[in-house]
């Protein structure tokens, strides 16, 4: 199916269902400022947000690069992915029954849905089943671990499905083939079978371990995760990679803690999966994990939009392979920490105990617990804390080691209150207490700190933000020009317009694609008698029978036919707005090229004048000249955005 035409009703549904903020936390960090949400755009680089998500009309727009939609368009650019792939997905998450146009794709369309019920369905009568046999005389070890051992409660194991699964090779297989009928393709998608390598069969994924459910944020089992009973390696064992589970996207308990987060604020990320069990059994029930891999910005970003103050806190062992499992995940996910999206927090309990151990040998544990999360240090202060272990800054190499650590540290800081409040807390570190050393140290760090900043930014920094903003302009302008194709296609009213302005103002389509598609859309009017009359879906189809053989354009018709299901519900202030802004685009990028085309004719006329005169004066006119064409731009958008509020 090239073109998804769905009904009507079905993509109102997912409108309705599909949740603005919801989508776009997942790839933006909000923060909510009065009724709406700011966050870093992430369709051009800035420091400061200009990038609004309306939770109210459930759109998005920024203020820097003027990117804005709805929560689909959202997803289209992000992920640059067709309208057709972003909206089977959003039904699928939100188990929308896809009605397609012609009845021939809904089948399909609904037989894709069924194939994912149906994996959720197995996951679901496999936990069934570990979860039956934990309770029979096979699984008596296991639940004397879970009772004994980890002293975990019955009403504890059942909130989180515990189960067991046998020894056997081919236990579950058997149970699901023969008892259950389930295919054994299908089984082989959820990960929970494999494979022999010689010869035919399958056999058991998970054999003598306690099994635990790792769910979706709707409660849905999407994999497992395994403990060994008999010292059998690994330890653990997670489900491998699947259509519905992917290790990096998701954390353990998830479904259950982020009521929690909302409600205290903050989200607590331990290592393990009985950490976490042991911790919402204790009360603290707004606690996750990772999956045994380092710690995602999309795991992250997740966990962020259930809290406003985005603070998290990491509790791993603090040995040292917990410090060296935080440092990774600071690494994984500096460009949000070090930018100050995200207030991390780290706590090392003491002893150097886990979560689990913690709670089992304190009295009043959960009580201490929170003390200890209240009173625990900021991820830099713990970084600096790191850089002096097993230092002493009496001895030379020491000191100029731990200097060194420190400057990297400082330097990767892009907050200035927050590098000055480090710079001074360092200088007292190193003055080891006498005050007279602070103010020498203090200007040492800032001194040195300023070096590279400058010089990054007068060399490499300053042409990848010149090539950045080039980019960004190339950008915009194919945007302007999909939007007025988009406006001439869909509204019959403004061609005319559109029409007599390019015409007026001698402008032109830039890209390639672009224009071809213009050429055939006039040689398609040209055989109708009133052009402003042609029916849209008329004038649609014939500029695809005409066009859609060369692959040159296949994806440019695609972005422009895509007008019905994104702009339809567009006012006619909105739209007024929306083609004033896209021909200035297209006559900003008239008037750069008549600037080149005058300097090389200038210069292929009489080479021995002073060509730096004639483009001091040629630059002042295209300066000015852009000036207006800026402030008219930046008078549409504002106009667009108040529109839009």
């Amino acid at each position: 199916m090239s073109f998804l035409r769905l009904h009507p009703d079905t993509l109102e549904e997912i409108k309705e269902r599909t949740n603005i903020y919801d989508t776009i936390s997942e790839y933006v960090v909000l923060k909510r400022r009065g009724k709406n949400y700011v966050g870093l755009c992430p369709f051009h680089d800035e420091k400061t947000p200009s990038f609004t998500v309306n939770a109210d009309k459930q759109l998005y727009y920024c203020f820097g690069c003027g990117a804005g939609g709805n929560a689909i368009k959202f997803l289209m650019e992000i992920r640059k992915e067709p309208f057709n792939q972003v909206v089977l997905e959003l039904a699928k998450q939100h188990k929308i029954s896809i009605k397609d146009l012609e009845e021939e794709n809904t089948e399909i369309l609904q037989a894709r849905i069924s194939l994912q019920n149906q994996l959720y369905e197995i996951l679901a009568t496999s936990a069934n089943y570990y979860e039956h046999l934990l309770y029979e005389p096979i699984g008596k070890q296991a639940l004397d671990y879970l009772i004994n051992k980890r002293q975990l409660k019955s009403e504890t194991i059942s909130k989180f499905n515990l189960g067991y699964s046998p020894e056997g090779w081919e236990t579950l297989y058997s149970y699901l083939v023969k008892c259950k009928n389930y295919p054994v393709s299908l089984l082989e998608q959820t990960g929970i079978i494999k494979p022999r390598n010689k010869g035919r069969g399958h056999y058991d994924t998970f054999r003598g371990r306690i099994m635990i459910p790792i769910k979706d944020i709707e409660g849905r089992i999407i994999a497992f995760g395994g403990r060994s009973l008999n010292n059998q390696e690994p330890k653990y064992l997670n489900s491998p990679e699947t259509s519905l589970f992917s290790k990096s996207n998701i954390l353990f308990a998830l479904d259950q803690a982020y009521k929690n987060i909302r409600n205290l604020d903050h989200a607590i990320v331990v290592e393990g999966y009985f950490d976490v069990i042991s911790l919402h059994e204790a009360g603290i029930k707004n606690t996750v994990a990772s999956l045994g891999t380092a710690f995602s910005k999309t795991q992250l970003r997740k966990l962020l939009r259930y809290t406003d103050s985005k603070q998290i806190i990491f509790n791993f062992d603090a040995d040292n392979a917990g410090t060296k499992a935080i440092q990774r995940m600071i690494t994984e996910i500096d460009s949000l920490v070090y930018s100050g999206q995200v207030q991390l927090k780290i706590l090392n309990l003491p002893s150097g105990k886990d979560a689990d151990e913690f709670l089992k040998f304190n009295q009043n544990s959960a009580e201490k617990y929170y003390k200890l999360i209240n009173s625990a240090p900021l991820w830099l202060g713990w970084q600096i804390e790191q850089i002096l272990l097993d230092k002493d800054l009496k001895r030379a190499d020491h000191f100029e080691k731990v200097v060194k650590e420190m400057m990297i540290l400082l330097s990767k800081l892009s907050d200035y209150n927050k590098r000055e409040y480090y710079i001074r807390h360092c200088s007292e570190i190193l003055s080891q207490g006498d005050t007279r050393l602070i103010p020498i140290y203090l200007k040492n760090f800032q001194l040195q700190l300023a070096k590279p900043i400058a010089n990054n930014f007068n060399s490499k920094k300053s042409k990848q933000f010149t090539k950045a903003n080039i980019l960004l302009e190339d950008q915009l302008l194919k945007e302007a020009e999909i939007n007025l194709l988009k406006v001439y296609l869909r509204y019959s009213e403004y061609r005319r317009r559109i029409s007599k302005s390019l015409e007026f103002k001698n402008l032109f389509f830039n890209t390639k694609e672009h224009r071809i598609v213009w050429t055939k859309i006039l040689e398609i009017e040209d055989s109708h008698q009133n052009k402003n009359k042609t029916d849209k879906d008329q004038l649609s189809y014939r500029l695809q029978e005409t066009i859609w053989e060369s692959s040159l354009v296949e994806t440019c018709v695609d972005q422009i036919l895509s007008f019905s299901e994104l702009e339809q519900h567009e006012d006619n202030e909105r739209l007024d707005l929306i083609i004033k802004a896209s021909l200035i685009f297209l006559e900003k990028a008239s008037l750069k090229k008549y600037c080149y085309y005058c300097k090389i004719k200038y210069q292929m006329i009489d080479k021995n004048e002073d060509l730096v005169n004639f483009e001091y004066y040629l630059n002042e006119y295209i300066t000015s000249k852009q000036k207006i064409l800026k402030l008219q731009l930046s008078q549409s958008l504002s106009e667009l955005d108040a529109n839009d509020n």
